[in-house]
């Protein structure tokens, strides 16, 4: 065990030296995980979506004002023409609205369909929508009741009745512990397992590579060591290595970028580890099977990118078709990227993970043994 621990610690210490590792270390990881959770912001906080509506409003009186006032105060994020492109569905208020409330007649806001949109966001607009409707005819009819002389409703008793305090209120989110993940909650989960994946196997599949080149293996194995202790012992630094980048990575993400990981963190620890030591042992693996370190850097960088992009790291699973999920299960980033999003995401607790947890185990298992097998000097 002690020469597990020397070569684990020495490789660790050696490649620390080398100043330029620290870029894709720290600063590459850090600029993508600003970057990626910048452009998947979302409007709206994930567990309470705000789906963009179209507004058409051809009232150019006061009702029509105060009725987008009441869509704004419903949670409903409001488009203008100018931008419909990403709408969801499309509100069109009439151009007599107003003169017709105000006479007492019947008038009606037409609710349209767009084929592009989701049934959920419509179904979450309409609900808005028929709360906002309600709301706005319990203004107009507090405000008649306030006096019994007709036509005497205007803007500004409207504003009065609508700042007052309400005394009954009503807080409505969204049902269920599985939203999309978006924003910093995406980006810091995605882009940990991706540079975790792939420095650990290019470093990993090139130094040893380059050691087998150099005469450096030869030399190891005629000390006092096993090939076992020594395949180890590189898997164990790499670990370790993983572990300087999980640290800094958490440590950004919840200091800078504030993802909330709370009482999870031991588990996205956890989780993280085990990937490092998934990613270390395939780079011992691919370092043990390609001879030149140049077709090893290929090599690595395709891999881990393929298993990036199928395992979830570039854009979340659950905008996608049912088929990209089952692909996920078949590399160690989709189970460790479910992990994670349960974790940060989800709010769910540790026996949501036992299954990712044991098949990333398993993945590691069988990526020692094979390491093991094909281990050359």
């Amino acid at each position: 065990m002690k020469r597990i621990l020397d070569i684990g610690h020495t490789d660790l210490r050696l490649f620390l030296k080398h100043k330029s590792a620290y870029v894709w270390l720290f600063a590459v990881p850090f600029a993508f995980v600003y970057i990626m959770g910048f452009a998947n912001r979302g409007p709206n906080d994930p567990y309470n979506r705000t789906p963009p509506v179209l507004i058409e409003n051809e009232d150019t009186n006061f009702l029509g004002r105060i009725f987008l006032d009441e869509l704004s105060s419903q949670n409903m994020w409001l488009l203008s023409p100018t931008n419909r492109e990403p709408a969801a569905r499309v509100i069109r208020i009439p151009a007599d609205f107003t003169s017709k409330v105000l006479s007492r007649e019947q008038t009606k806001v037409r609710f349209l369909k767009r084929d592009t949109s989701a049934e959920a966001d419509a179904a979450l607009i309409e609900v808005r929508l028929v709360r906002a409707l309600i709301a706005m005819n319990g203004h107009l009819l507090e405000a008649a009741t306030a006096t019994n002389t007709p036509g005497t409703i205007s803007e500004s008793k409207l504003r009065r009745i609508m700042a007052a305090p309400n005394p009954v209120s009503l807080k409505a989110r969204f049902a269920g512990r599985k939203p999309v993940p978006s924003g910093f909650n995406f980006s810091l989960p995605g882009n940990l397992v991706m540079f975790l994946m792939m420095n650990l196997l290019i470093f990993g599949g090139a130094i040893l590579s380059a050691e087998r080149r150099n005469g450096v293996i030869k030399r190891l194995m005629a000390c006092p060591v096993t090939r076992l202790e020594l395949v180890m012992g590189k898997i164990y630094g790499l670990v370790l290595l993983g572990l300087v980048q999980i640290l800094f990575l958490l440590a950004a993400g919840k200091f800078l970028f504030h993802v909330n990981l709370g009482a999870n963190l031991p588990a996205v620890a956890l989780t993280l580890i085990l990937l490092a030591w998934v990613a270390g042992s395939l780079g011992v693996l691919v370092g043990s099977l390609v001879a030149a370190p140049d077709h090893v850097n290929g090599i690595c960088v395709l891999a881990s990118l393929l298993m990036a992009a199928l395992g979830g790291c570039w854009w979340p699973l659950e905008i996608g078709p049912p088929v990209l999920k089952t692909v996920a299960l078949c590399v160690p980033t989709g189970w460790a990227l479910q992990a994670l999003h349960q974790l940060i995401s989800f709010g769910s607790d540790f026996s949501a993970v036992l299954t990712p947890l044991a098949v990333l185990l398993a993945f590691g298992a069988a990526a020692n043994v094979l390491t093991a097998r094909f281990f050359k000097n």
